[in-house]
C-alpha cells in the first residue's frame, strides 16, 4: 500500500485489505490531527478491497465528525460501492458522487 498526501487529500495506491489497515489507519488519524479542513480519501488507485478496510474508513468518518471534520470517499468503483452497501456501511461514510459521462 502507498499512501500520500496531496493536500487535504489521503491517496492510497494498491490494495487496501487487512495486512495494510493498520498503515492506513495511523496515516489517516495523523492526516485528520491538527486539520481545519475536511478530508478527502481518494480510493481511485485502490486495486482491491476487503471490509476489514472499509471497517477502517467508518470508523475514520466517525473519529472525523467527533473532531468537527467531514471524511469522504472519493474514486470508489463500483466493486467498493457494492461491498459497502453489502457490508452495511453504505450509510457510515460519505462517497463522493461521481461526475455523469455522455
Amino acid at each position: 500500500m502507498e499512501i500520500y498526501t496531496d493536500g487535504d487529500t489521503l491517496v492510497l495506491n494498491g490494495d487496501f485489505d487487512v495486512r495494510s489497515t493498520w498503515e492506513v489507519r495511523n496515516a489517516l488519524y495523523e492526516h485528520l490531527e491538527g486539520r481545519d479542513a475536511d478530508v478527502v480519501v481518494d480510493l481511485t488507485d485502490v486495486t482491491s478491497v476487503d471490509v476489514t478496510a472499509l471497517r477502517v474508513l467508518a470508523v475514520a468518518t466517525r473519529r472525523a465528525i467527533r473532531t468537527g471534520h467531514h471524511l469522504t470517499l472519493r474514486g470508489c468503483g463500483p466493486a467498493v460501492r457494492r461491498l459497502l452497501h453489502i457490508s452495511r456501511l453504505a450509510h457510515a461514510v460519505d462517497v463522493e458522487r461521481s461526475a455523469a459521462t455522455a
